[in-house]
């Protein structure tokens, strides 16, 4: 029989930003920037989504890092290194985007290329870095930690985060990870959380992204109305 395998603290969280920058990736190259409502939304999800990834980081680092390098110091040196490389990107991408809106229309189009180039550059740099957790972080973490402890650190963050930031989160999460994935964090949730918060993140979070036959059987694996 195959070995039952070890708990992913990075797989579910990355899947729903690899997600996220995809899409608005996409949504850059081939939004028309003279639009200024078309315009005015990307820009809004594209402030989310960096917010977002930047929320990440520092759940991170005051949380994982900080247990891992309790146990081997140093090994956390390299991550930060790399965080404090995406917080330059952010600062740069901030500034293009005000840039953007207030560029006269005729000169828009230009700092929206501007924009799409330095973004996928952060995108780039990002999909590098969460590589280099899942591959050579998370086999370290593992050695280090039983699977008990990664599941204590990932709860301590997620009982950081607000309702809205939660929401959030599950709405990229969600569509990116298997049924069988999906299954398992909901069902959980089910378990563990208030009834609440689970009946939230399925009204807000599960119903709105994922397509009808997804949702349709995921609420039978959980047992409840589709």
């Amino acid at each position: 029989m195959p070995a039952q395998p070890r708990y992913d603290f990075y797989g579910p969280i990355h899947k729903g930003l690899r997600l996220g920058l995809s899409h608005l990736l996409l949504r850059l190259g081939s939004q028309d920037f003279a639009d200024p409502a078309g315009t005015a939304d990307l820009l809004a999800d594209l402030r989310a989504q960096l917010t977002l990834s930047a929320a990440h980081l520092e759940h991170e680092e005051s949380q994982l890092h900080k247990a891992l390098e309790a146990r081997l110091p140093g090994a956390a040196r390299t991550l930060e290194d790399q965080h404090r490389g995406h917080q330059t990107r952010f600062a740069q991408l901030a500034r293009l985007m005000a840039a953007l809106e207030t560029a006269p229309v005729a000169e828009r189009p230009a700092h929206g290329h501007g924009l799409y180039l330095a973004f996928s550059a952060f995108v780039a740099e990002d999909f590098h870095h969460m590589h280099e957790e899942e591959t050579v972080t998370g086999p370290v973490l593992r050695h280090l930690f039983n699977d008990e402890e990664l599941q204590a650190i990932e709860m301590t963050i997620i009982a950081s985060l607000t309702p809205e930031e939660n929401i959030a989160y599950m709405r990229l999460m969600l569509p990116a990870m298997t049924p069988a994935e999906r299954a398992g964090l909901l069902a959980g949730m089910k378990a563990g959380a208030p009834a609440e918060a689970f009946t939230a993140v399925i009204e807000l979070a599960a119903k709105p992204t994922l397509k009808a036959r997804d949702f349709d059987r995921l609420a039978g694996e959980l047992g409840i109305a589709a």
